[in-house]
């Protein structure tokens, strides 16, 4: 039977054990994915050991998706932009890597019934979450993409890379000069109970608001942003689901439906 993991530390939190088995029993293939705790010195070794046994995949989780592109042989375009790996399919002896959260969040958008096409949308955040979004996004036809950033080299040097007129970049506090459709959190804040320190007129009349973190209850963003006037707000339970389905879809060639699983996470959550 085909092996996969989830490399990560920690690990035990991780939902992606269940979702790839269900899609396997939803789509019908003979898999066994398990997750695989790795000691922060430990992660190259451990992917090796798991390739060269004939492990046929992997994902990538905290603190290791930077790590694992520099073990690729190969790794597609919005993996190299990203700085960052979390899909690994082990083929003829290589390792090969790509980043499947920008195509995750542009679904779960889209299945929230988001328009993104022509819409002026806020990206805020620098960091390796962000990054991984950018090409998926831009790919939508967005009339403008803002990367807002507290340090505003790091937004630069996104831009950049990108260069893409429709790409552009700013300080949380210029994020008023602009009018925004969609407001995506891309930073780690409400992990912490924090909030990203953009003004709040920013949220005011905004359709949608999106955070990539998740949680039983809605997180201290989409709190704020509710009471902020947001008309639509959406966490990223969705995003996690969707972005398994597309890293499933590369190493089997086949894509899962989302519905059931996530419907089934939700309802852990509660």
């Amino acid at each position: 039977m085909d092996q996969y993991r989830v490399f990560g530390n920690p690990i035990k939190h991780s939902r992606s054990p269940y979702i790839h088995q269900a899609f396997a029993k939803e789509t019908g293939q003979e898999l066994n994915y398990q997750s695989q705790l790795v000691e922060l010195d430990a992660f190259e070794q451990d992917i090796k050991t798991f390739a060269q046994a004939g492990g046929k995949g992997g994902n990538v989780t905290v603190p290791f998706k930077e790590q694992a592109l520099a073990l690729c042989d190969q790794v597609s375009k919005r993996a190299a932009l990203a700085g960052a790996v979390n899909t690994l399919s082990f083929r003829d002896g290589q390792i090969l890597g790509d980043n499947t959260d920008g195509i995750g969040l542009v679904k779960d958008l889209l299945d929230h019934k988001v328009t993104l096409t022509g819409s002026r949308i806020l990206l805020i955040g620098a960091g390796g979450a962000a990054k991984g979004v950018v090409l998926p996004l831009l790919e939508q036809a967005p009339q403008q993409l803002v990367i807002a950033n507290r340090t505003l080299s790091k937004a630069e040097q996104i831009c950049q890379q990108v260069s893409d007129n429709r790409l552009t970049c700013c300080t949380f506090e210029r994020t008023k000069d602009y009018d925004f459709d969609v407001i995506i959190n891309a930073t780690s804040a409400s992990l912490d109970g924090r909030l990203p320190a953009i003004p709040e007129t920013v949220i005011a009349g905004v359709g949608v608001c999106y955070d990539m973190v998740y949680a039983k209850e809605l997180t201290p963003f989409l709190v704020w942003a509710k009471q902020a006037g947001a008309s639509k707000v959406i966490d990223g339970l969705g995003m996690l689901v969707a972005q398994a389905a597309e890293s499933f879809n590369i190493w089997r060639g086949v894509m899962p439906s989302t519905d059931e699983v996530l419907c089934q996470l939700r309802a852990d959550l509660d």
